[in-house]
């Protein structure tokens, strides 16, 4: 259990320093930034309480709004987010249900289950975010592009994650 936490922790502050010194400073058209601190909620295991899993998004949200100078912004896109997680680890279960002290990980169920479950929550994620940021309807589609752009360059930097980092 401490083992456990402690690795939550230190994947906590990988994630917010990758995504602010790095990933933040990569703009693809000036526009679209791959957004991969989210994997922290992706990968919280399964028997997570919901309350737990709230407010983790909340700090982990608001760690990268501090950084980056965005009033509530990513606190309010990862913890709608993490609301919506686990309606979708209930759509997108297996038949015999998920099995006790697995993780949401590419190599426990799949590369089809992990890339489905990944593109719906980094979707809802981006989505959340890019409207907050824009708050009008007038840029809708503009808008839209952004968040379909980013969320396919945040999805194929998280599926290589799991190739590369969180191997078994």
């Amino acid at each position: 259990m401490i083992k456990l936490f402690t690795r939550n922790i230190i994947r906590f502050a990988v994630l917010v320093l990758l995504q602010i010194l790095v990933l933040n400073n990569i703009q693809i058209s000036g526009h679209i930034v791959p957004y991969v601190y989210i994997l922290f909620i992706l990968l919280m295991p399964f028997e997570t309480p919901n309350w737990l899993l709230l407010v983790t998004a909340f700090a982990l949200g608001l760690s990268v709004d501090l950084f980056t100078q965005t009033p509530g912004m990513h606190a309010a896109a990862t913890v709608f987010m993490a609301f919506v997680r686990p309606y979708v680890l209930g759509l997108s279960a297996p038949r015999d249900g998920y099995e006790p002290g697995s993780f949401p990980r590419l190599y426990y169920y799949g590369f089809k289950w992990f890339l489905r479950y990944t593109v719906i929550l980094v979707l809802v994620h981006h989505f959340v975010l890019f409207y907050i940021e824009v708050f009008r309807f007038s840029d809708f589609f503009s808008t839209l592009l952004r968040v379909l752009i980013s969320s396919l360059f945040s999805v194929i930097l998280i599926m290589l994650s799991q190739y590369f980092i969180y191997r078994k």
